[in-house]
């Protein structure tokens, strides 16, 4: 990430943290340094960046940044659980008012892949950044991305699926394609939404031929 992406994620999760209930306890101050901490995070990854390094982007050094913080790791699990929420809310926003299941998954599957796609998103980087964080903060991260997942348990439990698939793998296969898509996308060719559109329906297609 360079570091014009660095300050256009530092501004865009701020504001969207500002704007979002997850912020409406948190003081001008902390959403500062909460921002700037993601994009550090973002930047350099978790393991490369320090307190001190969060301190300097802010202008706070030694015990005046721990008066908002209690330590890196429960920086990093904040920041994480704050980009889960903002992810959650926008895709339980795309699903709201939508009947047919297969309507609902497509429109889940179109909010990831904006979420996932967006320059500014904070969830890409911090969810791909598991392995460098210790297993014990790992742990409570993966309980937080599991409890996100269960959305798309839902909506594919209400799937007119064939009895013959089964649907924890079907649930498997298409979040790890929805995961993933950033390490193979490229400018230039299918927006966010049109891949959106063709995973839903590579993912509909013969999945139940009396439908």
């Amino acid at each position: 990430m360079s570091n014009n992406q660095a300050v256009g994620v530092e501004q865009s999760v701020r504001e969207r943290l500002a704007g979002a209930h997850v912020g409406g306890d948190l003081s001008d101050r902390h959403l500062e340094i909460l921002a700037a901490a993601a994009a550090l995070f973002a930047q350099r990854g978790y393991a490369a960046t320090s307190v001190r390094d969060i301190g300097e982007k802010v202008g706070l050094l030694g015990g005046s940044l721990y008066h908002y913080i209690k330590s890196k790791e429960a920086l990093f699990v904040r920041i994480h659980d704050m980009a889960l929420q903002v992810a959650e809310t926008r895709l339980r926003a795309a699903i709201a008012g939508k009947v047919a299941p297969w309507e609902r998954l497509e429109a889940a599957c179109i909010a990831m892949m904006e979420i996932q796609l967006d320059p500014h998103s904070l969830t890409m980087p911090l969810m791909s950044d598991f392995g460098s964080v210790p297993p014990e903060i790992r742990e409570r991260l993966i309980v937080k991305r599991d409890a996100f997942e269960v959305n798309f348990r839902e909506l594919i439990a209400d799937l007119p699926l064939d009895p013959s698939l089964d649907r924890g793998v079907y649930r498997l296969l298409l979040l790890t394609l929805l995961n993933n898509v950033s390490g193979w996308y490229r400018q230039g060719g299918m927006s966010p939404e049109e891949i959106g559109r063709q995973i839903a329906l590579i993912f509909r297609h013969n999945v139940n031929r009396r439908e």
